[in-house]
């Protein structure tokens, strides 16, 4: 075997290693979602009135997960029209929530002050990590998570929602959501 080809091997087996790694990453990536969603369905967060509340109250269904602040004032400017959306929806299989990254006091004046048509909760600092382990590694608000039903993560939103774009994410003919909205429109 001449030089040139043991040169041409090794750098099949650099580009092959290489492939093998990237696709280890990318299936990591999309599997990375599921943990975060399951521990999600397994916190118990107080509700802006204080009662201690069950995540896995909504599991099995879509969940817009809205990691926000009484302070940011991008979260407080999208609440009223994500508030609306939730309403349109109705009773579908989509719920949105709202994890609060601040004090009980706080969270618990603003809700009073703001009527939104979707759960908010309490989860203070400890909300962060969790927001982290759905990808947000800044650390910013807001931070939006879209979850199928099978806890699957469909797609995160940093900062303040387009409405346009979330309404046709949440319409998608391929994506789970819209199977689901399909499904129980002929229920």
């Amino acid at each position: 075997m001449n030089r040139r080809n043991v040169f041409f091997i090794a750098i099949a087996l650099c580009f092959a290693l290489l492939g093998i790694l990237f696709g280890l990453r990318q299936s990591a990536q999309q599997n990375a979602g599921k943990p975060a969603s399951t521990q999600l369905l397994r916190t118990i967060l107080p509700d802006a009135n204080g009662a201690p509340q069950a995540l896995s109250q909504w599991a099995g269904k879509t969940l817009l997960v809205n990691f926000w602040a009484p302070w940011c004032a991008p979260c407080v400017q999208e609440m009223p029209e994500l508030s609306a959306l939730q309403t349109e929806i109705g009773t579908s299989n989509i719920q949105f929530i709202g994890i609060g990254i601040d004090s009980a006091e706080n969270i618990s004046r603003f809700a009073a002050g703001l009527k939104v048509a979707y759960p908010l909760y309490v989860a203070g600092l400890p909300g962060v990590e969790l927001s982290a382990q759905f990808g947000n590694r800044t650390g910013g608000l807001p931070f939006t998570v879209l979850i199928g039903p099978d806890g699957r993560v469909i797609k995160t939103y940093l900062g303040r929602l387009n409405m346009a774009e979330l309404r046709t994410d949440l319409s998608m003919p391929d994506s789970s959501v819209a199977k689901h909205r399909l499904a129980d429109a002929r229920r």
